[in-house]
């Protein structure tokens, strides 16, 4: 430096040892200006000092010479300690240039800005503030500093700054809080170690009111859970328990709706390899939980998000049980959100929308409080306030059904989601049918084939869930595609005739309100009839799926629909099926369904007691297609004690192809003559006059059977029958009707037999038609 040079009011003495390479003398320098400031201060001459601190500032302190550098420091330090109280007036000039040499690349002189800003800072105390952010900004870069007497000096002046901080009322959060968003990105550790902590101290002020400005950063808290420091991660984990805890105590000033996209990114975990983001997943699923608890109705705009996010959690094992449970919770009470009203036009909601007072809260399930509902009701998603009175001019929170929907689908489609998630998925699906039907229906094209498709899940209870879903679909009214708009029921009746039912020569007519396509089920939509077309279409494609799943499902079905819909639209469509053989073995499993499970318990005694016009309707219509399957005609004849018939057609047996199979399904039918479901069959044995024909078709059965196991069993039932001599029949066409069935006004016997040789002539036409492309595989048909 040029010694030569005017730096008065500053003694060529000062200079010469502010320049010199030993601390002691830059020391000595130190006080003799300090010495000289307080003559200015008691002068009152703020313009020398002004002078002094530019010529320490540009001439030293930012001189090229680091000795120079090291003087400057020390003698802005040594102004601040002489102005005292006054410093405050001259404190961008005394902080800039230390500020600055915060970036030397030499770390004693680092060192030494540091110590000088401490002591300049221990002087002003709270006149600082106004500076903080650039204060803030050189301590964030001196928290990463490498050399460790820096990084210790810096810590000091850290913990003097957050004294000053904590004891003030008059620091300015608002334009701290942009400065923070932007640090707080940082990836060093030492830099994310240093904005956790002055956010903690931020928090725990009283006076500073954080929890407004959360939304500004709380991403970066979550990027910096994710940190490899374990000793990071805790604190962290601290500072977003107090604000939690905050938000709970105080949840009228949270800004949710702001927050939720951010949880609903964080509850997404990119690589699961890492266990910090498993933490990073759990907490923030754990503030989705409390949000939707305390914001309720605000976050539904964000539902589809939120479902994005949880439901796969819901397959988790018990290794994150914790996020598993948390996410468990979200969806439970985000699924209560949903009420009738989002069924609502935004039209219909602006009209029910009345003045404070007026209006009774909808009802709300769960641990939500009165209070909170009602407010929920009431606040508008652009203006969020809560436990506020309703206002005429709010705004309704609108269901985001349409995300939700295609979430849920997605997640259908995707063969790798989990139980769980498929099962949630289908929960969701049929909450939202019972809530929202209207609506829901506007997406039931695009949901149906997929639902239909899960049916093949290897999961029960999946299966369960989606048998749940496309019976509500079937038999909810909003799904009535009549749209004739008549309110009258009796004027949008349509009449079915029932193939074979006659009563005083004329046809059976059925009376009900339906629809063109499913004119056999008159409780259920037009979806009921495409669902068992669609269900049968199924089975068809899918054998493995009938043979495995087939009676599981229809069973299911019964119980969720009533079972006599199902059999008498299955039984419809079949009717009209063109692959025979897939009509034989469907009728063969409704059969065995109908007389065996407990679930058609009541559709038997029904077809027992053919007594009614609508008992006798059932019976044509399953006696129809029914007829795919010989044997199954027989039981089913057997089951409506219609004897004479069951002779009449075992009788027909004679003309049959009688194969393997055959055999083996007359085997079944014994085995079931043996059941609990044909006990009244037995005991009508002991009654040979007015049974005649029941004897004679069990004959006919063991006739038809050869000497196995199956033969024995009925031979022995047969050879128990009382007064053999008492079966004779009276062939005398005026003696009188002896089977009860004959008398029975509303079947025209004769013409189910004519209809019953018909479907098999088709049978033996496509059996001839089989065996001819097998004998003859280069022929052409």
């Amino acid at each position: 430096m040029n010694t030569e040079k005017d730096f008065s009011p500053l003694t060529p003495n000062i200079v010469r040892a502010l320049n010199d390479k030993l601390y002691e003398k830059r020391k000595v320098a130190a006080l003799e200006i300090e010495k000289l400031v307080r003559e200015f201060v008691a002068q009152n001459s703020s313009a020398q000092i002004r002078h002094v601190i530019q010529i320490l500032a540009t001439e030293f302190a930012l001189s090229q010479h680091p000795h120079s550098r090291k003087g400057g420091l020390i003698g802005l330090a040594a102004c601040s300690i002489a102005l005292g109280k006054d410093s405050g007036l001259y404190l961008k000039e005394l902080i800039d240039p230390v500020l600055t040499c915060f970036n030397d690349s030499d770390s004693r002189l680092r060192y030494y800005a540091c110590e000088a800003l401490y002591n300049i800072v221990k002087v002003a105390r709270g006149a600082v503030l106004p500076h903080f952010n650039v204060l803030f900004d050189g301590l964030s870069k001196l928290a990463a500093d490498p050399d460790p007497n820096v990084k210790s000096g810096s810590e000091l002046l850290d913990r003097l700054l957050k004294d000053i901080v904590t004891e003030s009322n008059k620091f300015d959060l608002v334009a701290f809080v942009p400065l923070l968003r932007e640090r707080i990105y940082s990836n060093n550790q030492y830099a994310r170690q240093f904005i956790i902590s002055w956010i903690h101290v931020l928090e725990s002020v009283p006076d500073i009111n954080l929890l407004d400005y959360l939304p500004e950063f709380l991403d970066g808290l979550f990027q910096i859970l994710g940190d490899s420091s374990k000793e990071i991660r805790r604190m962290c984990e601290v500072v977003l328990g107090e604000f939690l805890k905050e938000i709970k105590k105080n949840p009228s000033s949270v800004k949710f709706a702001e927050m939720a996209n951010i949880l609903v990114i964080h509850c997404q975990v990119s690589d699961e390899s890492k266990s910090t983001n498993d933490l990073i997943q759990l907490t923030s699923m754990t503030w989705m939980r409390e949000f939707i608890q305390l914001a309720g109705r605000v976050v539904l705009p964000y539902s589809s998000g939120i479902l994005t996010a949880v439901l796969p959690c819901l397959s988790y094992d018990d290794r994150k049980k914790n996020t598993k449970e948390a996410a468990s919770a979200c969806n439970h009470s985000l699924m209560k959100l949903v009420t009738p009203e989002d069924d609502e036009d935004d039209e219909e909601s602006q009209t029910k929308s009345s003045p404070p007072g007026d209006g009774t809260p909808s009802k709300k399930e769960g641990d939500l409080n009165d209070s909170l509902n009602e407010s929920q009701e009431s606040v508008g998603f652009s203006n969020i306030s809560f436990f506020t009175p309703a206002s005429s001019d709010r705004s309704a929170v609108t269901l985001d059904l349409d995300g939700i929907v295609q979430v849920l689908d997605r997640h259908l489609h995707d063969s790798s989601t989990g139980m769980m998630t498929r099962i949630a998925v289908l929960k969701w699906l049929y909450h939202l049918y019972i809530k929202t039907p209207r609506k829901m229906f506007k997406h039931t094209d695009s949901l149906f084939p997929m639902l239909l498709k899960t049916l093949s899940d290897e999961s029960d209870e999946v299966i369960l869930k989606d048998l749940e879903v496309l019976a509500e679909i079937a038999s909810s009214p909003a799904g009535q595609t009549d749209t004739s708009g008549s309110c009258d029921s009796s004027d949008s009746k349509t009449e079915l005739y029932i193939p074979g039912g006659v009563r005083d020569g004329q046809p059976v007519v059925v009376g009900s309100k339906v629809t063109d396509l499913s004119p056999s089920t008159p409780s259920m939509n037009s979806y009921f009839y495409k669902f068992m077309i669609n269900l049968l279409k199924r089975f068809s494609l899918e054998r493995k799926l009938l043979e495995m799943r087939g009676a599981f499902i229809i069973r299911q079905l019964c119980l969720l629909l009533h079972a006599e819909n199902i059999f008498h639209s299955m039984a419809d469509i079949l009717l009209k099926e063109e692959d025979l053989k897939f009509a034989s073995t469907m009728v063969q499993t409704l059969n065995t369904i109908l007389l065996t499970s407990a679930e058609l318990f009541q559709l038997r005694n029904q077809l027992k007691d053919l007594r009614t016009q609508e008992s006798c309707a059932l019976f044509c219509c399953l006696y129809r297609s029914w007829c795919h399957n010989p044997v199954a005609t027989v039981s089913l004849c057997f089951l409506t004690q219609n004897y004479r018939h069951a002779y009449d057609l075992i009788q027909k047996f004679g003309d049959l192809e009688v194969t393997v199979d055959f055999l083996m399904e007359v085997d079944k039918l014994v085995q079931l003559i043996e059941s609990p479901i044909f006990t009244y069959l037995r005991l009508q044995l002991l009654d040979v006059e007015h049974n005649p024909y029941l004897i004679k078709a069990l004959y006919g059965l063991l006739m038809l059977l050869p000497q196995s196991q199956a033969f024995q069993l009925l031979s022995h039932r047969l050879s128990c029958v009382p007064n053999p001599a008492l079966m004779r029949t009276v062939e005398d066409p005026k003696a009188p009707v002896k089977d009860k069935r004959l008398a029975q006004p509303y079947i025209d016997y004769s013409e189910l037999l004519q209809h019953f040789d018909r479907v098999q002539s088709k049978h033996l036409e496509v059996r001839h038609q089989r065996a001819g492309r097998s004998e003859h595989p280069d022929r052409k048909l």
